[in-house]
């Protein structure tokens, strides 16, 4: 008889990676010349504080906005457009432009009075403590 482990996780992340490529599908515009894009986030618990980190290449840091509330970080901001048809040489640009928005729910409820933050290399990392439950 052949024995066969059991992974019940396995099959909730094929869902998940399903979900995630609907999801991706219908970012795409109408005419699907221009894909809607959003920020890669990390949230990471390191015990006594929650780490943000969000990926933001070529970003203004005061083109972006945290608002936070104890239970939710809302991240919104704008790439802007350059003008590429005055720069000779260009034949084609992927870059994605234009306004993003996400909201993360947070596993626990934080300090939203006490934050560190910093902005390295587009890489915009912000630090809350946790609030003792």
């Amino acid at each position: 008889m052949l024995m066969r482990s059991w992974q019940p996780f396995a099959e909730i992340e094929t869902i998940r990676q399903q979900l995630d490529k609907a999801f991706d599908q219908l970012a795409t515009t109408r005419d699907n010349s221009e894909v809607a894009w959003m920020p890669a986030l990390e949230l990471a618990d390191a015990g006594d504080n929650f780490v943000l980190k969000a990926q933001l290449p070529g970003i203004d840091p005061k083109d972006v906005d945290v608002q936070v509330t104890r239970e939710a970080i809302s991240i919104s901001g704008e790439r802007r457009y350059e003008n590429i048809e005055a720069k000779s040489g260009y034949v084609r640009s992927e870059f994605r432009y234009g306004k993003f928005h996400r909201v993360l729910p947070l596993p626990a409820r934080i300090q939203n009075d006490s934050v560190q933050a910093e902005y390295k290399d587009g890489i915009l990392t912000k630090e809350w403590l946790c609030l003792m439950e």
